[in-house]
């Protein structure tokens, strides 16, 4: 077992610095680190160092053909990662980065193979957030990140998730308090002339395509048998405690749901909408917000409030896939052990 130092970094400006200069020794040295984004907390370890990047996949029980995200405080620090950068992905890093999107670039070999899974490609992001910066312009590395969390598990949005699922594993977590976004990264692959999303996130295809024009959507994230290229997308994930059925559908097909699974004696805990939530009747219910930036910022969170003891089942409410609603519905779909769709 692992102790695991626990910084709060909302505190005293000297505090502050003592804590990121902590935990940028411990990733320096070899350790691995969690610390907030403006998307979920990562898990960091040293980028170019094989033996740090392996015990994130050790902490996690990641699979180890999963490639993981480098990230970098600035766009000198990403250019030293990739071969070339195309014109369009420049216009994307000065309208969306820092920011909650990831660029898939051809590797040039700085970061170790356990990073890109043997691939020629790596992704690399730039967080829009001011601990992580800090952290990063502090150890000057890149550092691979992926989610702070047990592989499969709803990714963590406050530090006491991170906690909950990695205590004992890491060297340190530094609390920067809950994140903003509360979905991961967009992942956009720029290795070819027209830019592909790989696994939707806070950026959306309406906003990439205000800028560069033509964006394609990778094939893998709508068909099943087609082979995901992004991290993240590739094994089961962000799963709650106990099973969970997405009903696609009205408030009264969602209680119909309910009452069915009641009445086998189960005990029902309800996700949804601040709107629908309000017209529903379960064991439990937990509204996720008033609106789908507010639903994506406090997925996770409801994902994990859940807990088996608590109920048996989660009836989850199906959302519109405009927007970022996409990423939050490519989520909840992974997440859900059956999907259920009203039909007319």
């Amino acid at each position: 077992m692992v102790e695991t130092k626990r910084w709060n970094v909302n505190n005293e400006q000297n505090q502050y610095w003592k804590a990121i200069e902590e935990a940028a020794a411990l990733l320096k040295s070899g350790e691995t680190v969690a610390f907030p984004t403006e998307t979920v907390y990562g898990l960091g370890a040293d980028a170019t160092n094989p033996e740090a990047v392996a015990k994130i996949f050790a902490a996690k029980g990641r699979p180890q053909d999963n490639p993981l995200i480098a990230h970098v405080a600035t766009i000198n620090q990403l250019k030293r990662l990739v071969d070339n950068i195309p014109t369009y992905v420049e216009e994307l890093i000065n309208i969306f980065s820092p920011g909650p999107i990831t660029y898939v670039l051809s590797t040039n070999g700085t970061c170790a193979e356990n990073v890109t899974a043997g691939l020629s490609t790596i992704g690399v992001r730039i967080p829009d957030h001011p601990v992580a910066q800090d952290l990063l312009e502090t150890c000057d590395i890149p550092v691979a990140a992926p989610s702070a969390n047990i592989s499969g598990k709803p990714s963590p949005t406050t530090a006491d998730h991170v906690w909950d699922d990695l205590y004992g594993k890491i060297a340190g977590l530094l609390d920067g308090g809950p994140t903003g976004v509360g979905l991961e990264s967009t992942v956009v692959d720029c290795t070819q002339d027209i830019p592909i999303i790989l696994r939707p996130g806070g950026i959306t295809k309406e906003q990439l395509e205000e800028v560069v024009g033509t964006v394609m959507i990778d094939p893998a994230l709508a068909n099943k048998k087609e082979k995901p290229k992004a991290p993240g997308m590739k094994y089961r994930h962000y799963s709650p405690d106990v099973p969970m059925l997405l009903v696609e559908g009205s408030a009264k097909m969602i209680q119909n749901v309910t009452d069915q699974e009641r009445e086998l004696g189960k005990k029902v805990g309800i996700l949804a909408s601040k709107q629908t939530a309000e017209l529903l009747k379960a064991d439990e219910i937990l509204s996720l917000g008033e609106n789908i930036h507010e639903i994506a910022t406090h997925l996770y969170d409801g994902l994990r409030k859940f807990k088996q003891g608590d109920v048996d089942i989660i009836v989850c409410e199906a959302f519109s896939e405009e927007g970022i609603g996409q990423a939050v519905m490519n989520r909840l779909k992974k997440a859900a052990s059956e999907s259920i769709r009203e039909t007319y």
